[in-house]
């Protein structure tokens, strides 16, 4: 069904952004809704926002207000744009393909990436 493939992460001090893109097949924009999560060490992966075919979006509570998730559809992408970023947003960040819209949670999905890495520190 295709790979996702992240990138975008990296070290970012407090309060500032990134924005992390997942490519994926333009087949794969109309079958499936995306999702990103993020696991921190120690930690369940947890979500953080996804966005369905129709384009609406849902967002965690922690980072509502913070972050945005989007996509391209001509560009093959899915991003998120992540703004004041503070330490505990620490962690891996994976993209998700396949799952359930009305069920946030990681297990309801089926196709993952490798993860990017976002370390947010002075």
């Amino acid at each position: 069904q295709g790979q996702l493939k992240e990138s975008g992460g990296g070290l970012v001090q407090p309060g500032g952004s990134l924005r992390l893109s997942c490519s994926a097949s333009e087949r794969a924009f109309s079958r499936y809704v995306f999702a990103w999560f993020r696991q921190a060490p120690g930690k369940e992966r947890e979500f953080v926002a996804a966005i369905n075919r129709d384009s609406t979006t849902r967002h965690a509570e922690s980072v509502k207000g913070r972050f945005t998730i989007s996509r391209d559809v001509a560009n093959g992408a899915i991003y998120l744009q992540m703004n004041s970023l503070n330490p505990e947003d620490t962690a891996v960040y994976y993209c998700a393909a396949g799952g359930n819209f009305a069920a946030p949670v990681a297990r309801s999905y089926n196709f993952w990436g490798q993860g990017t890495q976002v370390t947010v520190s002075p």
